[in-house]
């Protein structure tokens, strides 16, 4: 699907009373959510895949956490030492390819850049997260299963 059209959905779902559009195509699917509007405004950020491409939104923060003005998971943490991979997207953590499969990367493993080192699901689309340099894996910090935000550390190679 084009982006002109897909802007065309977009700004057809902003427009009216509808709150979720899923339009299935031969080259894809895409589903458009639109955010209630008491929450406060987060940012929008794009997933491409071969076949297809479709919006995200930052999933809301639990209420204490929006009302201390402080992202749910971000406790202060020590600047890490090594080379840290952070996730180019919002979406769930999974550190393989399939439930129960092997891991994509241990801690203690050589990766070379270009080596996949986990996967973030967005929008039912699944995303293979690439080292982008090389070296060895030394922390993994984030679980397996888990919700991340855009920007956060995810693995660090030194």
């Amino acid at each position: 699907m084009d982006l002109r059209k897909l802007k065309t959905l977009v700004d057809l779902v902003s427009e009216s009373n509808i709150s979720e559009l899923e339009i299935t195509e031969a080259d894809g699917k895409v589903r458009i959510v639109k955010a209630d509007p008491s929450l406060a405004r987060s940012p929008v950020a794009w997933a491409a895949a071969p076949v297809a491409a479709a919006p995200m939104m930052a999933a809301p923060l639990p209420a204490a956490a929006a009302a201390q003005g402080t992202p749910a998971s971000a406790p202060a943490a020590p600047a890490e030492t090594g080379h840290v991979i952070r996730s180019p997207m919002v979406g769930t953590f999974y550190r393989a390819s399939s439930p129960g499969g092997k891991p994509l990367v241990e801690i203690g493993q050589a990766v070379k850049e270009g080596d996949p080192i986990c996967i973030i699901e967005a929008m039912k689309i699944m995303n293979e997260i690439d080292a982008d340099t090389a070296g060895t894996v030394t922390k993994i910090l984030v679980e397996n299963g888990q919700a991340i935000e855009f920007d956060q550390p995810l693995v660090v190679i030194e």
